[in-house]
């Protein structure tokens, strides 16, 4: 039997009930959706645990000063901030070249650049916050099995075969979206040619707040710092060399390390797990449709070293539900959405060309590009309206006035 039109009316179904989903959940929530009518679903395949568990190996995500007024706003941050790092200065430098750019936040008048913070306490702070509130319904553990466009919206099946309509559908379910495949949904995939490698370790003299990115012929690496002393390590090498680093043991696999990255912090140890993820700049060709809305990683996948995913992803988050909330036409339709999305493309097509265009100039070991990216380097070093222009982009804020 055909679903009756409207059947799903002022209901907002978020698939992927990670970080993006959960937050644009939030930020929904927080801004009156409950108080207009509408009714959000929020879909998850995995089941939350039984509380936060703190792991020395835990995966980790570096949040710009812009994403923590973000939070601030949504009254989230006071609990992030009990294990999140500062990011206090930023040391930009490439192998075997005397110059480096040095970011601080004393001199942007902050009192950090951004934050370190593990991903599984960033959600648990996330769903705690969600538990009980009105107007949201959970779906989890549970998976989209079909997503099928009907007259005013969506009628999704469920793993377990029951059915949910839905005004508007939002895909928040990462880089390898099942349903974006299933809607025809195409996207742009341009492989780098690097594998990210990710572990944590401890250097002897501790971090101070220090975070560490270096250019190197072969690919970037970012260490950053993370609580208890920590540093978490991005790595990116070419793909038959990161096989080889990782069935390395761990007093090889470091002194290759420390070879590359020398010895501010002094002797590196104590790696944790390693783990390897193929790099590749990944955009869909749509990102809106009507009653239908690609957020996150489903929507644009960046390279990892400069930091820029998540924050782009969480700007989005906010730019969608201001626009959803602020606007009188009925939820999903096509003119409200594509407002949504212009609002929010230059701030795209500059994050995403900043990351792509600062990964590819200084993974190319040419000899020209190699002494420009020096001046570069000490240009910017020297000029303070540049170095804070590149602050500014780091930070998350270089959109805004």
């Amino acid at each position: 039997m055909a679903a009756p039109e409207h059947a799903g009316r002022g209901r907002i179904a978020i698939v992927g009930g990670g970080l993006v989903g959960a937050s644009l959940a939030l930020a929904l929530l927080q801004g009156g959706a409950h108080e207009r009518g509408w009714r959000i679903s929020l879909i998850e395949p995995h089941a939350p645990g039984d509380g936060f568990q703190p792991s020395y190996d835990a995966r980790c995500s570096a949040l710009a000063w812009g994403t923590r007024l973000i939070y601030e706003r949504l009254g989230l941050w006071a609990a992030i901030a009990a294990r999140a790092e500062p990011i206090t200065r930023i040391h930009v430098s490439e192998r075997g070249r005397f110059a480096a750019t040095r970011l601080s936040a004393a001199e942007e008048g902050v009192p950090a650049l951004g934050y370190v913070v593990e991903n599984a306490w960033l959600g648990h702070c996330l769903w705690q916050r969600l538990q009980g509130v009105p107007g949201l319904d959970w779906h989890c553990p549970a998976r989209v099995a079909q997503a099928r466009a009907q007259a005013g919206g969506y009628r999704l099946t469920l793993d377990d075969g029951s059915p949910l309509d839905c005004e508007l559908l939002v895909l928040a379910d990462g880089g390898r979206s099942e349903l974006r495949t299933q809607l025809g949904i195409h996207v742009r995939r341009t492989p780098y040619g690097q594998t990210a490698l990710i572990a944590n370790l401890t250097a002897e003299r501790g971090h101070g707040g220090e975070a560490f990115e270096r250019f190197t012929a072969d690919g970037p690496m970012a260490l950053l710092p993370m609580a208890e002393r920590r540093c978490a390590l991005i790595w990116t090498r070419p793909e038959a060399d990161a096989e080889r680093l990782l069935a390395l043991d761990e007093r090889a696999f470091l002194a290759e390390l420390q070879a590359v990255f020398g010895y501010r912090l002094g002797a590196l140890g104590r790696l944790g797990a390693r783990h390897a993820y193929p790099l590749a700049l990944l955009e869909a060709e749509e990102q809106v449709r009507s009653h239908l809305v690609v957020i996150g990683n489903a929507a644009h996948g960046l390279h990892p070293i400069a930091g820029q995913g998540y924050n782009l992803s969480l700007r989005d988050v906010v730019a969608l539900a201001d626009s959803l909330l602020r606007s009188d036409a009925g939820l999903g339709e096509l003119a409200g959405l594509q407002r949504y999305l212009d609002g929010q493309r230059l701030d795209q097509t500059l994050t995403v060309g900043f990351s792509d265009r600062v990964t590819r100039l200084f993974s190319n070991a040419r000899t020209p590009l190699a002494q420009a990216r020096g001046l570069g380097l000490l240009g910017m070093e020297l000029c303070p309206p540049a170095r804070h222009a590149f602050a500014r982009q780091a930070m998350g804020l270089g959109t805004r006035p």
